[in-house]
């Protein structure tokens, strides 16, 4: 295992930003919280981290790599291939912090569920902000890709899947129409540049990263019950109406909950909408 502070500049890099909580669950669960809160104290003192004060939260801090710490963090193998962002100023910070908290929120809900069950989903296997091109200039930005492990007896299950987390800043109609983007991608073809004797695409893009598509899981909060569950009347509605939203949920599991469920239940709980209709279940079973 890596040391502590090398697994705290990781974990900001992949993530962005994160809470002195949200650090402690991730990374040291069983310790003390001055166990996270020095070596982020002597990381800030080596200019390699800053943090900013989070509003009506007891002085609660969340905390994000400056341009060093994220030049070290750059050659973590662990890393490769995903430069980090920096977060340029507190004031930077502060813009970004309301959604980035949420969605490491979500995170968290399965790393502790996870545990529970002796699951593998540590805290490299969620990556933020994963872009794949929709090929006319366009692409979808996913708020997470989410890889997870199942382990029953001596049998291992891979599973993965896009996270969308909504916290009620859009019309409910633009969040369903990320189901189109996502039925695009799963049938968008690569043209590749002309070359002579060059062999057809072998299959849609999607393949060059995921060996099956991975399912889409919605994840809602920051509003009364009423508006959640209609917002998520407004997803089933799109897998049910949009020819190509339809055909995307004939084959790949979709599903929407409510963060405070996940965090209450688990995210193997009860608490999934299938969006091609059905009871709540677990994620798993969608």
């Amino acid at each position: 295992m890596e040391p502590l502070p090398h697994q705290l500049l990781a974990a900001l890099a992949q993530h962005r930003m994160a809470t002195t909580g949200q650090l402690h669950t991730l990374l040291r669960p069983h310790a003390t919280r001055q166990a996270i809160s020095q070596p982020l104290n002597k990381l800030r003192r080596q200019g390699l981290v800053a943090s900013t004060v989070l509003p009506r939260s007891n002085r609660s801090r969340a905390w994000y790599l400056t341009p060093d710490g994220a030049r070290l963090a750059r050659d973590f193998p662990e890393l490769r291939g995903r430069p980090p962002r920096p977060i340029s100023s507190n004031a930077a910070a502060a813009l970004k912090t309301p959604h980035t908290l949420t969605v490491v929120r979500t995170h968290l809900a399965f790393v502790t569920d996870a545990r529970h069950h002796g699951d593998e989903h540590g805290h490299l296997d969620w990556t933020p902000e994963v872009s794949h091109t929709l090929g006319d200039g366009t692409a979808l930005i996913a708020d997470a890709v989410m890889h997870y492990t199942r382990n029953h007896g001596e049998h291992r299950t891979k599973l993965r899947a896009f996270i969308e987390v909504d916290r009620a800043t859009m019309a409910g109609e633009r969040l369903a129409a990320k189901l189109i983007d996502y039925a695009r991608l799963f049938t968008y073809h690569p043209h590749p540049a002309v070359r002579p004797r060059q062999p057809p695409s072998a299959g849609p893009g999607w393949l060059r990263w995921y060996p099956l598509f991975p399912r889409v899981l919605f994840v809602l909060t920051a509003a009364p019950r009423t508006t959640l569950d209609h917002r998520i009347s407004d997803l089933t509605a799109m897998a049910a109406q949009h020819p190509l939203a339809a055909a995307l949920a004939a084959q790949v599991p979709l599903g929407a909950a409510v963060l405070e469920d996940l965090e209450s239940h688990g995210p193997t709980g009860d608490v999934w909408i299938p969006l091609t209709g059905g009871t709540p279940r677990p994620w798993t079973d969608l």
